[in-house]
């Protein structure tokens, strides 16, 4: 049986890897970052029914002894680094926090995994974000970073290390340079969760106005069902390598408003209004991935669109606050 080690089990990508990796026949083992909110931790794993499939270990990117001590434990196959600090806007509040978990903990993951398992296949979760300024109207593996968030710093830092790591030590390890993916499981902090709860909120005669930042921003979203499929083919490939994953397609986030409003049969422009409390220091304005290679080599593509992935978290949404209603 092969066994995987996710760091970030408990986040959206983590708990959607660990549904398609129990499928496979996996053992899958996840690091838990102890914490007072313990008892809600595993909310998203409980949420897609596996909470009892997946075996939890305590440990923490900060704490190289315990990644040594977990390697050793474990002895996983494949590791799959998707812990973070992960919350841009956050990470101007807490700039060398996000250094140290996003930047520095991945580092520590692979250092811990040169040490005791070199073997094993390793995957970082690099992110969109490092191309910040984008350099060229369509990114891809190529297109030269430019990070403008502490985020997208230390992504970008933990990303240029694994290259390091592969070169140097001759490791089986990968990069997939996802851009924005969304579902029900997303955080409420971020935008996409933000709007479809908002919408939801509204349809129930809860609010009457989701306050937002920067509506002409533009994203390429897509399903992160879809992205951690393209996470596990990395690993399965005899040559390690670098992939962006992603739809191809951008849409503003007045669109995706538009289009999440009129789902529930709203007008987003009655109830949207711009707060410029939510304005970043520096904003990326725009991203749009090329994922030709990913298709190419690893046979990958997006399978779910934006209406329907919007479609989804809408009516997720609208499900928890009616169940909150009836509580």
């Amino acid at each position: 049986m092969t066994t995987a080690l996710i760091t970030g089990i408990t986040g959206q990508d983590g708990a959607y890897l660990s549904q398609l990796l129990l499928e496979k026949g996996y053992r899958v083992v996840g690091l838990l970052r102890r914490s007072a909110s313990a008892d809600v931790v595993g909310e998203r794993l409980r949420w897609l029914g596996i909470i009892d499939d997946v075996e939890l270990i305590d440990g923490n990117l900060t704490d190289l002894s315990s990644l040594i001590r977990i390697m050793e434990t474990v002895r996983p196959d494949e590791i799959y680094n998707l812990a973070a600090q992960s919350f841009v806007a956050a990470s101007w509040q807490q700039p060398l926090l996000t250094g140290n978990v996003t930047g520095i903990g991945a580092v520590n993951v692979l250092e811990a995994a040169r040490i005791v398992q070199s073997k094993a296949r390793f995957y970082q979760a690099s992110s969109s974000e490092m191309y910040g300024l984008i350099q060229q109207p369509v990114q891809n593996e190529n297109t030269p970073f430019y990070p403008r968030s502490p985020y997208a710093v230390a992504k970008l830092y933990a990303h240029w290390m694994t290259v390091n790591y592969r070169e140097s030590f001759g490791m089986h390890a990968s990069s997939g340079i996802l851009f924005n993916h969304e579902s029900p499981l997303r955080g409420i902090e971020f935008v996409t969760r933000k709007v479809t709860d908002g919408v939801a909120r509204i349809k129930l005669g809860l609010a009457k106005e989701l306050p937002l930042g920067n509506l002409d921003a533009t994203r390429d979203w897509g399903h992160a069902r879809d992205y951690v499929r393209a996470m596990h083919l990395m690993l399965q490939q005899d040559t390690p390598d670098d992939y962006v994953v992603a739809t191809g397609r951008t849409t503003s986030i007045r669109d995706l408003c538009r289009i999440a409003f009129s789902y529930a049969d709203l007008n987003y422009e009655d109830h949207v209004v711009t707060n410029p409390a939510f304005l970043r220091p520096a904003e990326v304005e725009v991203l749009l991935g090329d994922a030709s290679k990913a298709k190419r080599v690893l046979g990958w593509e997006a399978e779910t669109t934006l209406e329907s992935m919007v479609a989804e978290m809408v009516d997720a949404d609208l499900a928890r606050h009616r169940n909150r209603a009836t509580i």
